[in-house]
């Protein structure tokens, strides 16, 4: 069989003809997705040894904490999901740190500044996060930039930008908590639930969609996607503008816990998202990576993060425990490419 049918095969979802084949992509994530388990299950009982607080799943308010833990990286897993997306295919977004600041900064200026209705500032931030993804999308796919440079200047422009609009400062945003802090269900954080709704999507969008399995097709072999007719530029433009929406939305929410926006805000929230999708599995040279192995991966930021605060480790560490989280998850993907192609 042909890399190019092959590659046709998994965009289509066609069947595979019966004929010996190397390890699948599925085959080959199944003991490092039970690594992974057994990674965050060694935190969750060394954490719940060391503090009283970390967890009591007895107790009445036993639970809270992950409710904590889940609000906490909320807005890193919403903007994971579509960077998933686009890491399968090959390609990266490091602006949304930024990007989540500048839309954050967009709000407090339209509903504070100007005194617009909370509905019209939110439409416009979404409008602006579909532009930073048009923006991105346009570079990467239309003058044919890198998105390691694209993203990285967009990084740097959304910043500056949002500094200009606020004038360096930090914008009062009142009346806007809702979406931050509300338990509409259950007692549950309405970040949490538009979380795990995020998730669902990219989920089915990656798993059972033509859009997805080309985006994997993209990334396992670029120039055999485009010659069994994969639309490649078409569909990285949309995940670029996934992101940016995705990348909106967390930048509401954002704002909308803290009552305020600042140009300054979500330092190092692109670390965070790389980690969490590096660490579930996918992979730098694209072509792999699930959604489940990202919220695998979140949750354990989000566990040891929150951990770390109970036992009153000096913040600092958790900078130093996500950087090493990110190499060891990198190192770990060369060494799997390099024996894969053994």
């Amino acid at each position: 069989m042909t890399e190019t049918h092959e590659v046709r095969q998994l965009a289509t979802g066609e069947a595979a003809a019966p004929e010996p084949a190397p390890r699948t992509r599925r085959g080959r994530s199944i003991p490092e997705l039970t690594a992974l388990v057994a990674f965050f299950v060694a935190e969750i009982v060394f954490f719940s040894l060391k503090s009283p607080y970390f967890w009591h799943p007895l107790s009445a308010n036993g639970w809270d904490n992950w409710l904590n833990i889940l609000t906490a990286v909320a807005v890193a897993g919403i903007i994971a999901a579509p960077a998933t997306l686009l890491l399968v295919a090959g390609q990266f977004d490091l602006s949304v740190g930024s990007g989540s600041a500048f839309t954050g900064v967009m709000m407090a200026y339209f509903v504070a500044g100007h005194g617009l209705p909370i509905a019209v500032g939110v439409l416009l931030v979404l409008l602006a996060g579909l532009g930073i993804g048009v923006i991105n999308g346009f570079f990467v796919t239309v003058v044919g930039v890198n998105a390691l440079t694209t993203t990285l200047g967009m990084l740097a422009v959304l910043r500056g930008l949002g500094k200009v609009v606020s004038g360096g400062q930090t914008l009062i945003l009142e009346n806007f908590g809702a979406l931050g802090t509300s338990r509409p269900f259950w007692n549950i954080p309405t970040p949490v639930l538009i979380l795990a709704g995020i998730f669902v999507v990219f989920w089915f969008i990656m798993r059972y969609t033509v859009f997805g399995r080309s985006m994997y097709a993209i990334g396992a072999n670029p120039v055999a996607a485009r010659l069994t007719g994969i639309r490649s530029k078409r569909l990285i433009f949309t995940g670029f503008i996934l992101s940016g929406l995705c990348t909106a939305l967390g930048g509401l929410i954002l704002t909308s816990q803290l009552g305020a926006a600042s140009p300054v805000a979500s330092l190092g929230l692109e670390l965070s998202v790389v980690t969490a999708v590096i660490l579930g599995g996918a992979s730098l040279a694209g072509g792999r990576g699930t959604i489940l192995g990202t919220i695998l991966g979140l949750l354990i930021i989000g566990v040891l993060n929150n951990g770390l605060i109970l036992l009153n480790v000096d913040p600092f560490w958790q900078e130093v425990a996500q950087g090493t989280l990110l190499i060891a998850a990198v190192s770990f993907d060369q060494l799997r490419i390099r024996l894969t192609s053994g």
